[in-house]
């Protein structure tokens, strides 16, 4: 009798645990989901119902705001999109590549001065970001890269935050594989292109979809350096949906589900990698 009292004990407790798990991970899931499953909501209102009854159903449902910003051609939300999506996409790869090759000569090179280079770099994620908003207008400027895709994608190109990523990553990674590689009389950049590359897909592509999103949603440096209607990306285009003496909030958040539609996709495709890539990170630490 009294080892089976022992027994259920810890069944017990750990099935309050589990309760306990997983009640909070609800309580989460609905902290974010909420917020999103209200912007969808009122994107399928009318300007008078949305600004009546704010967290309400739609009554009556109405795809006018959506119509009004795909079909009216007032504002170019395709042009936006476009701009955005070219501007990601190129400042992604970017950071793809320069990441990469930091992130390499830092975790297997061995050179004067590595240690110091790799924590100036680190210094550089304690600046707030606001702080190189000034030189580097002053830089995109002097260069004539203003109202350019070039703009808002060259700045950013080489974070900090990337080089951080991907090195952890490098030195987790089993010497033996390139020391085997080099026995064979592979060089150290057919090393890097063919051998670990490769194996650095996961963390690839969590820091693609990262880039991604930053550059997507980056609203405040885009303004002060896009300056044609036709030029601007999403963020801030989407900013012009809101008037000076009025908001129409039903087209705000049909614009704002538009623009979280690409990011959902990205998501869904990036998903496994971004999942191999958090495991592998958990069974090395």
């Amino acid at each position: 009798m009294v080892t089976t009292t022992l027994t259920r004990r810890p069944s017990a407790r750990r099935t309050w645990g589990r309760v306990a798990l997983y009640a909070a991970l609800i309580a989460l899931a609905l902290v974010i989901v909420l917020p999103l499953l209200w912007m969808l909501i009122t994107s399928f209102k009318t300007d008078a119902d949305a600004i009546r009854s704010p967290f309400s159903l739609p009554d009556p449902f109405s795809i006018e705001a959506y119509q009004s910003l795909l079909g009216s051609g007032e504002q170019p939300i395709f042009l936006w999109l476009w701009n955005s999506f070219a501007a990601a996409t190129l400042q992604t790869v970017l950071i793809l590549v320069t990441a990469s090759m930091g992130a390499y000569a830092l975790a297997r090179l061995e050179f004067a001065g590595k240690r110091i280079i790799f924590g100036v770099i680190i210094a550089t994620l304690l600046v707030p970001p606001v702080v190189f908003l000034i030189p580097n207008y002053l830089i995109v400027q002097n260069l004539g890269w203003l109202d350019t895709i070039w703009a808002i994608t060259v700045p950013g190109a080489a974070g900090a935050f990337g080089i951080f990523f991907l090195r952890q990553f490098f030195v987790g990674l089993p010497p033996e594989i390139e020391e085997a590689a080099r026995i064979d009389g592979a060089g150290d950049i057919r090393i890097f292109v063919q051998v670990v590359l490769p194996l650095a897909r996961p963390a690839l592509a969590t820091l693609a979809v990262l880039s991604f999103l930053g550059n997507w949603n980056d609203f405040l440096w885009p303004v002060y350096v896009l300056l044609s209607p036709e030029n601007l990306t999403l963020q801030p285009g989407l900013s012009q949906l809101q008037g000076a003496y009025s908001t129409h909030f039903a087209i705000v958040m049909a614009g704002a589900v538009i623009a979280s539609v690409p990011v959902l996709i990205l998501f869904a495709i990036a998903q496994r990698q971004i999942v191999e890539s958090v495991a592998g990170s958990a069974v090395k630490g």
